[in-house]
């Protein structure tokens, strides 16, 4: 089948350290919340500990990156899962003009393929209740919607 766009190559790997400053750029377009400093401290804490964290990131054939994945295995109780460990997408992020050509599913099939050499039979993830995009990519991707949940607080003293 011919669609009529050129074919668009990538490559996906674990991050490494010499990912940092790429990886963290990406992170801030998720995360637009948290500070440069705090996305470099974290991408160094998930480097640390191999054996819990699991970070892929995509290139474009000029070797930019173009998207990474963050997952963690574990063994709490998961939302919807009846196993332990339990591997969990902590996030996923795409830049756009990379969107809809396999990169996110090319970096939960690397991070699925990590899950599963640590034990995981179930790949987990979760969205905020009105992200109906992150819904349709969740969808997309091969998960299926478990419950929702709405958490409350309320402060003592």
């Amino acid at each position: 089948m011919t669609t009529g766009m050129p074919p668009f190559t990538f490559t996906v790997r674990a991050a490494s350290p010499r990912d940092a400053a790429g990886w963290s750029s990406l992170r801030s377009l998720l995360w637009q919340h948290v500070s440069e400093d705090d996305h470099i401290s974290e991408t160094q804490r998930l480097l640390a500990d191999p054996h819990r964290y699991a970070s892929f990131i995509a290139f474009s054939c000029e070797n930019s990156p173009i998207g990474f994945a963050e997952a963690a295995l574990r063994h709490d109780y998961v939302n919807g899962c009846k196993t332990s460990p339990v591997l969990f997408l902590e996030g996923i992020y795409v830049v756009p003009a990379a969107r809809r050509v396999g990169v996110a599913r090319a970096l939960c099939s690397a991070a699925g393929q990590w899950g599963s050499a640590h034990g995981c039979t179930e790949f987990a993830s979760d969205s905020q209740a009105d992200n109906v995009c992150a819904h349709s990519l969740h969808h997309a991707l091969g998960f299926d919607e478990t419950e929702r949940v709405i958490f409350f607080r309320k402060r003592l003293g």
